[in-house]
């Protein structure tokens, strides 16, 4: 963490009343960074005021940006959508679309529709084959 962090944080916890203390009370510094330490001292900011802000900015809350960029579940509004709308397409305009999109490969054509068998049914009927049997084999 930085040090602007951490004083910002300690500014947070620290009890009401308890500001700066009175100029009088606090101890002189003597040495050759004394006057840099002084500078930084009276610099400390105040607890209304926040340095991360630029002009015109604000400090945003993470927990808002959190709920900003959670992903956001449309299911239930696209399904009452699609369901709302009763909208069929023409069939022979369904069948151009879907044309137009294939491509030459044979991997990208449809199968073939094999033609419906009619079920197998003879044209003799039982008497037919008795009266051949009995034609055929000389059996009454």
């Amino acid at each position: 963490m930085s040090a602007s962090l951490l004083r910002r944080g300690l500014e947070l916890l620290e009890a009401p009343g308890r500001g700066k203390a009175p100029p009088g009370l606090r101890g002189g510094q003597d040495g050759p960074r004394a006057a840099g330490a002084a500078r930084r001292r009276k610099r400390v900011p105040e607890p209304g005021r926040n340095k991360a802000t630029v002009k015109g900015r604000v400090v945003k809350s993470a927990i808002e940006e959190y709920h900003k960029k959670k992903a956001v579940d449309h299911l239930r509004a696209n399904l009452q959508y699609m369901l709302k709308g009763r909208f069929v397409a023409n069939k022979a305009i369904t069948e151009q679309v879907l044309a137009q999109n294939r491509g030459r490969k044979s991997k990208d054509q449809p199968p073939k529709k094999a033609a419906k068998k009619k079920p197998e049914s003879t044209v003799f009927t039982e008497e037919d084959f008795r009266k051949f049997e009995r034609e055929y084999f000389g059996r009454p």
